[in-house]
């Protein structure tokens, strides 16, 4: 089978899991959306493997695999699919694979949120530069703040897989989230991402099951993308 097939393949998988991106993605343009659902998918890859399922060594293990295959892209190299697509970026992908192992620390929270944003920070000061070179944000904000979005996503990625884990995504944890005002920094699509992620979140909280549908998809999307 060929390599872009194999690559449409697993991009399918992450589409079923993220079906409201049929919607989203008509806010990016067109050159931008394959970019897009790659890059997303590589980040569902990496929470997921961290934060995913209930006995945490498979995912230790996955993410072990991931520090080596980014290393690799690094130098030119590729085996998982999603290489095809993100590879010859010009990211630094050895950066990533560094801060890998903040992942394998933060399956469990710290006390508080503030504590746990904290945790998270390093792995977000390096997702963000990524993602603003990547989709070539000339006109975000600055990487500080990015920063700090990213780590807020993070943290509503993180209640959002609880589920995976026996553990449900409800109560004070979400509420502190949807609290907070919507990310209106970084990337486009990053902030689409979030804005889904968080309409994901209130749905669960008023005790629905995701995904959204497709109109209010729209409406969230819409705002996310306006930042």
């Amino acid at each position: 089978m060929s390599d872009p097939i194999v690559l449409q393949g697993f991009l399918g998988k992450w589409r079923a899991r993220w079906p409201e991106w049929a919607i989203a993605e008509a806010f990016l343009s067109p050159a931008q959306r394959p970019l897009a659902q790659a890059w997303l998918a590589l980040r569902a890859e990496l929470l997921e493997a961290a934060w995913g399922g209930e006995d945490p060594t498979p995912g230790a293990a996955k993410l072990g695999w991931w520090e080596e295959e980014l290393r690799g892209w690094a130098r030119g190299a590729r085996r998982h699919p999603l290489g095809l697509a993100l590879q010859k970026q010009p990211l630094d992908w050895a950066a990533l694979a560094a801060v890998l192992p903040v992942l394998r620390l933060r399956r469990v929270p710290e006390d508080d949120r503030t504590a746990t944003l904290a945790g998270l920070a390093p792995l977000a000061a390096v997702l963000a530069p990524l993602a603003a070179r990547l989709f070539d944000a000339r006109d975000d904000a600055c990487e500080g703040t990015s920063a700090e979005a990213m780590a807020e996503a993070l943290l509503a990625e993180w209640v959002l897989l609880l589920p995976q884990r026996g553990v449900p995504a409800a109560g004070t944890a979400i509420a502190d989230l949807l609290a907070l005002p919507a990310p209106r920094a970084g990337v486009r699509v990053e902030r689409i991402h979030a804005a889904l992620v968080r309409g994901r979140l209130r749905r669960i909280a008023a005790g629905r099951r995701p995904p959204i549908p497709a109109p209010a998809a729209l409406l969230v999307a819409w705002r996310g993308a306006r930042g």
